[in-house]
């Protein structure tokens, strides 16, 4: 969870919402991702597509069967189904999303029987530490817009 830290500040100093994602295989990161949606101008720019891009061009399949991801933020509805569909083992979250999270916290897409995929999946990973850079991002955010 610490590499997908590093990967939200990356997100933080472009402005954008501080999420990080990397994908392991064995002992070794075959992808890495963080939030680019303003940067990208794209609803698609989010940590954990990036980081699966990745890890599939690295391993040359799109099945990530053998694999495990670390995100800082709980995925959304579309982050959930690329997990899915790219067959992930385990996926582990910092902070949950109240808001927009679909493991848990709206939906678990993760539960539904009538996929062909469920990934195992740990949450509170480093919470305090996700969640406060959340917390902080949003919260300069709000001061800059009254200034």
């Amino acid at each position: 969870m610490k590499e997908a830290i590093k990967e939200a500040r990356k997100a933080r100093r472009l402005g954008e919402v501080p999420i990080g994602c990397v994908i392991v295989q064995g002992d070794e990161i075959i992808g890495r991702g963080y939030n680019r949606r303003m940067t990208d101008k794209t609803v698609l720019a989010h940590a954990e597509i990036s980081a699966i891009k990745k890890a599939c061009r690295k391993v040359g399949d799109w099945r990530l069967d053998e694999t495990e991801m670390y995100v800082t933020l709980e995925p959304c509805q579309m982050c959930a189904g690329a997990i899915i569909q790219a067959r992930i083992r385990r996926v582990y979250v910092g902070a949950m999303n109240p808001k927009a999270g679909c493991t848990g916290s709206i939906i678990n897409l993760f539960d539904e029987p009538k996929f062909n995929h469920h990934p195992i999946l740990k949450t509170g990973i480093l919470a305090d530490t996700c969640s406060d850079m959340l917390k902080e991002f949003f919260a300069q955010l709000r001061r800059s817009k009254q200034s």
